[in-house]
């Protein structure tokens, strides 16, 4: 029985994700092995292979998996699925985009957004934006898992010594291609990888109010900014801030909330933090019921004096 990573990358090093997946799939029992797929990824693969408790990389090389698409990633995939028991993406955004795609290729029902293993086809994994946990079996031969990142802890990036092995590049389909990339930069901690996070809510009432009043007490923190969906909507902060179900999962060791009601899709991105801090006038306000420490006041007045007196 063995599992296979596939590996998030940026050609030159592994991304952290990656290492919460080899700890899940490690949890499945048997050998780990990451796939490393992309174009000259020569680094990536080195580093994979350096990981704790890996003990092969394989890794393809071609033009057409530079950008990590859903079609060739796929194909890729597949070409040495046979060998697998176990098929493991973390649940980011190219997880979610290329495990549907392999699970429905091999016929097998995915398994999504894992949150812990029991043995190597049962596992947990949270229902009705996470007010339930499900405890499921699989009978596939072949297990397409994503694994919510937050829920298992990131294997050592240092202490292994695999061996890479180059593999053949499969018949790679052409049906997409990539036409350009828009990231956005920025000297914050990554949003899903950050230790402290403050999140704004609509509370905040505009864009100026939001980065007059959070962005100045993250700052303090060193804390990456997220924001609730309804704060997103309104304008006041970018996509990739928004924390939730349909946004990011975030579990960092503090999370600020600021304004935010805790509408049920909210909470389910971020309840599972070390410690909750939540900024609320409102004492009926559902965030209080699964913060640790409250504070019913007027954000206005309690964020800038709690950064002032940081």
């Amino acid at each position: 029985m063995t599992a296979l990573v596939v590996a998030e990358h940026d050609q030159q090093t592994i991304k952290p994700a990656t290492l919460n997946a080899v700890s899940a799939a490690a949890a499945c029992g048997g050998e780990v092995h990451v796939l490393v797929a992309g174009h000259h990824a020569q680094g990536a693969a080195e580093q994979a292979a350096r990981i704790a408790g890996v003990s092969k990389v394989l890794h393809a090389d071609d033009e057409a998996l530079a950008h990590a698409l859903a079609e060739p990633m796929a194909a890729q995939v597949l070409a040495v699925a046979s060998a697998y028991s176990h098929l493991v993406w973390p649940a980011t955004a190219n997880g979610k985009n290329v495990a549907p795609r392999v699970a429905a290729k091999l016929d097998v029902a995915q398994l999504s957004d894992i949150t812990a293993v029991h043995s190597a086809d049962t596992y947990e994994r949270p229902i009705y934006a996470g007010n339930a946990m499900a405890t499921v079996q699989s009978s596939d031969a072949v297990q397409v898992i994503t694994v919510r990142t937050t829920a298992f802890d990131a294997a050592a990036a240092e202490g292994g010594s695999a061996a890479v092995e180059s593999v053949a590049v499969a018949q790679l389909p052409q049906s997409s291609r990539f036409v350009r990339s828009e990231a956005v930069q920025s000297d914050r901690p990554d949003l899903t990888a950050a230790k402290v996070v403050v999140s704004g809510g609509r509370a905040l009432g505009s864009q100026e109010k939001f980065e007059e009043v959070v962005i100045p007490l993250a700052d303090k923190l060193g804390a990456a900014v997220g924001a609730s969906r309804a704060a997103v909507d309104a304008g006041y902060a970018p996509n990739d801030w928004q924390v939730g179900q349909t946004g990011k999962i975030v579990a960092p060791q503090l999370y600020v909330a600021c304004g935010i009601s805790g509408a049920i899709q909210h909470l389910a991105g971020m309840k599972d933090s070390k410690v909750i801090v939540a900024i609320n006038k409102d004492p009926e306000a559902p965030i209080f019921g699964v913060a640790d420490y409250g504070l019913e006041a007027d954000l206005f007045e309690a964020v800038p004096e709690l950064t002032n007196r940081l």
